[in-house]
């Protein structure tokens, strides 16, 4: 008698501990783990899980239910994934669930949506035949009739409660099944490829062929230039595959033709399933590096020197530096090592520029992975990843970290001091910059930070030691740091000399630039055409529905759009609370400016770059192309156009309204606004020509505007860490955020409460709050936020215990029981 064995799962769900499943006798060869099974959860629900464990010991208690199947012949992770995963739950107070959830493409995860089919090859066992119960016959019967239904579209037309108590008995006999196909999301990719319909050596049918196509010179030709692509006279290579279309193309022919070839057996025509990401072409492997300045290959012999002692590396270097050609050297020996890359940008506006860049050095070794992708799309490349061991370079936004990389050698993180990194909502709520070096040292990789203005903990690290640090302070050529102007709009107001949102300065530079053939960057870290709609005769404004937000308008669509939700509304005609005709709207957009543009510059083309504007997948390579080919003169945008973009023809960037930056309560507010307004600052005179920038603000005397004015990040960085220091915020500190939600505000508030004083008892004074936040409303739920602040050196896996626990005791409470909690570790 065989031994019974299980298996440990992660579901996708927010469930802190794994499931254990027994696994039957059919399937016992079959799972391992890393790989997905679909399991039965509750009475009727089916989830796509991953196995974590095999063993055993069988649990006590309950009564174990079946692996319904395995879904893949091999696991669809590799090591280190799941500790990668463990070590994300751990480190920010969530699931393993919720992590799963982040981590693997939709495509790969059918869920509740699996459909049951008939079976249509099942035969009855004679000896030992299947009673079909009352119930299991009315099934028979629905699905004779449906076809393929999912377990509540069949529960619904059977109305059998609990239908899976007599479904998996009838799966189990082979009457029904799971239909995978239907079930996962990913839809492979097919496409039509031709052969001869004959063997390789058999020549003389080939002679036969040409006997039938002599007549017809598109026919003959046709055969002739197969023979020529697939190399099918050249016996000692391997017989290429060419697609329908690569044969109708190369001999000009029509798919008429080929279709005469196939009537008369000469060739057959095939599908293949393709990876889309897994080029057909021979790979190239000459791969062409920029040349380095000497300030460059100085500061590369710096960095090889530094991870000799230091596995992560800080590259600190002034904008338009040439921070990039280091990064494809260091890339270049990584991958002559058999070693992956893994290229982490905060924006994807940054993959489509760097893309064109690195494909130009390493051809088809890049692959490029973001959210833009479809979900067929993304889970090819993680086959890609997942069926080969050769070195790429991955490029990617946030979620490429969770890429089943097999030779991680080196990681690079650009821009790293960007928000961009951290993901806000939902869980897990991690730094991908954090995270990307815990994934190198799982790997025993190198790590390279880099930035022009990186983030006060980075430094600090570096400056103590944890990391190391190399400098590159001067700009790629002998380029010069733009100048900088700060235009004091109070002023400018009282002289008359500001229209729409231009100062005269600024109009004046735009204009001058659009004479000399260069081009300029405006930046307004606002989208929408208006933030502020408002009747002035009675004061009514837009409110949304869900949170305590006002509703911006968006003029292009007519609509009235909350950016924390996405509800939206037309704008009305008339006030609906006084009922007269007086709406107006105040503030600006980039939409708003890019209207007020295209009327003051009517003769130059202008563009606009913003989360309204590439929402599909081609908008940000469209918009940049555009800008970098000239065909656009003035480039609008929100913080996409702050990072990273590189164009040689910018002399002019206008910031149009800096106050939106400088104002805002956190304690990282001017770290943000310093980092913003110097990042957007160094698109100017990237260059042989010396740049300006123009900041227009009513605070001219504002400090984090006298470093940036100077290029002085050390003046500012000093400044900041010394206000860290003073008032305990990080790196002299860790920060967790707790956040309550609550549809009811006074269930929200007891909550809240109730939740700090149990961490009181146990904290004390570093427990601050609670208090409403800045939105204290957001998608119909309330929220209160209390701040954790703990001293460095605090063993945090302690914390986080005594955080579960503390919440564990209180948690069956009505306001509790009620309520969302979800954590903020690390807060950027």
């Amino acid at each position: 008698m065989s031994i019974q064995r299980f298996v440990d799962v992660i579901l996708p769900l927010p469930l802190y501990s794994s499931y254990t499943y027994s696994i039957p006798e059919n399937l016992q060869d079959d799972v391992q783990v890393g790989s997905r099974v679909l399991v039965q959860f509750g009475k009727k629900k089916y989830y796509t899980a991953i196995v974590e464990a095999l063993h055993t010991n069988a649990p006590m208690g309950y009564e174990v239910k079946p692996v319904v199947s395995v879904l893949d012949p091999e696991p669809i992770l590799r090591y280190p994934q799941l500790n990668f995963w463990k070590w994300l739950s751990d480190y920010y107070l969530c699931t393993p669930g919720e992590v799963y959830k982040a981590a693997i493409p939709t495509g790969l995860k059918p869920e509740s949506e699996t459909r049951i089919t008939l079976n249509p090859d099942y035969e009855p066992d004679e000896t030992n035949p299947f009673r079909l119960t009352d119930h299991q016959a009315l099934v028979l019967m629905v699905m004779q009739d449906h076809k393929r239904l999912t377990m509540d579209e069949l529960e619904a037309e059977s109305g059998i409660k609990n239908i899976a108590k007599t479904v998996m008995p009838m799966l189990d006999a082979g009457i029904l099944e799971i239909d995978e196909r239907i079930a996962e999301r990913y839809r492979p990719k097919k496409i039509t490829v031709v052969s001869l319909n004959f063997p390789r050596h058999d020549q003389e049918r080939l002679h036969e062929c040409f006997d039938l196509v002599k007549r017809s010179r598109m026919q003959e030709k046709a055969l002739l230039t197969y023979l020529d692509l697939s190399g099918w006279m050249n016996t000692t290579q391997k017989l290429k595959s060419i697609t329908r279309q690569q044969l109708s193309d190369a001999a000009e022919v029509s798919p008429s033709v080929i279709k005469a070839l196939v009537d008369k057996e000469i060739f057959k025509i095939d599908k293949k399933t393709i990876n889309r990401f897994d080029a057909e072409e021979e790979r190239n492997n000459t791969i062409h590096l920029p040349v380095l300045s000497d300030p460059q290959k100085k500061t590369l012999k710096e960095i090889d020197e530094g991870f000799k002692n230091q596995s992560i590396q800080l590259l600190h270097g002034v904008t338009g530096s040439g921070k990039t050609e280091i990064y494809m050297h260091l890339m270049a020996r990584a991958l002559e090592a058999g070693n992956q890359v893994l290229f982490l940008v905060p924006e994807i506006s940054l993959t489509t520029q760097l893309s064109d860049r690195l494909r130009k050095v390493f051809g088809n070794r890049l692959l490029v992975y973001h959210s833009k992708f479809s979900d067929s799309e993304r889970v090819d490349i993680w086959r890609r990843l997942l069926t080969t061991n050769e070195p790429l370079v991955i490029l990617g936004v946030r979620s490429s970290i969770f890429l089943p990389f097999s030779h991680l050698g080196l990681v690079v993180v650009d821009e790293e001091h960007e928000s961009s990194f951290k993901q806000y909502d939902p869980n897990p709520r991690y730094n991908a910059r954090d995270a990307a070096l815990m994934l190198a040292r799982m790997h025993g990789a190198k790590s390279l930070l880099g930035s022009a203005t990186p983030a006060i903990e980075t430094y600090f690290k570096a400056l103590e030691g944890k990391y190391g640090l190399v400098k590159l302070m001067e700009r790629y050529e002998g380029s010069v740091l733009p100048e900088v102007e700060i235009i004091d709009m109070k002023e400018m107001r009282k002289k008359k000399e500001v229209k729409g949102t231009l100062s005269y300065p600024l109009r004046e530079r735009i204009l001058s630039t659009m004479k000399d053939n260069r081009q300029v960057i405006l930046f307004q870290n606002r989208r929408g055409f208006a933030p502020v709609v408002i009747c002035e005769q009675c004061g009514w404004t837009p409110k949304c529905a869900h949170c305590d937000v006002s509703m911006v308008y968006h003029k292009n669509l007519g609509m009235l759009r909350c950016h924390y939700c996405g509800y939206a509304t037309l704008l009305p005609p008339l006030c609906p609370a006084c009922g007269q005709n007086g709406l107006k709207i105040f503030g600006y957009g980039t939409e708003r400016i890019a209207e007020e543009i295209k009327d003051e510059f009517p003769e130059y083309n202008v563009a606009r770059m913003d989360l309204d504007t590439t929402r599909n997948k081609d908008a940000y390579q469209n918009i940049i192309e555009d800008f970098a080919r000239h065909y656009t003169d003035i480039l609008i945008g929100t913080q996409m156009v702050s990072k990273g973009l590189d164009f040689g023809d910018v002399s002019t960037v206008g910031v149009i309204n800096a106050d939106t930056l400088l104002n805002f309560p956190d304690f990282r507010s001017n770290e943000r606004a310093f980092n913003m307004l110097e990042q957007v600052a160094g698109r100017a005179g990237r260059r042989q020509d010396k740049g300006k920038v123009l900041i227009q603000t009513v605070n001219p005397k504002h400090e984090v505007l006298h470093h940036v004015k100077n290029h002085d990040y050390k003046g500012y960085y000093d400044n900041e860490i010394e206000e860290r220091r003073k008032y305990a915020y990080p790196p002299f500190t860790k920060i967790i955020n707790i956040f309550i939600r609550n549809k009811n505000p006074e269930m929200c508030d007891k909550a809240a409460i109730d939740f700090t004083m149990a961490l009181r008892k146990v904290f004390g004074d570093r427990v601050l709050g609670p208090e409403k936040p800045y939105v204290s409303r957001i998608a119909s739920y309330y929220i209160q936020s209390i701040m954790l602040k703990m001293e460095v050196g605090v063993s945090m896996k302690k914390v986080k215990d005594i955080l579960r626990q503390i919440y564990t005791s209180i948690s069956q409470t009505p306001e509790m029981k009620s309520s969302v909690i979800h954590y903020d570790v690390d807060p950027s």
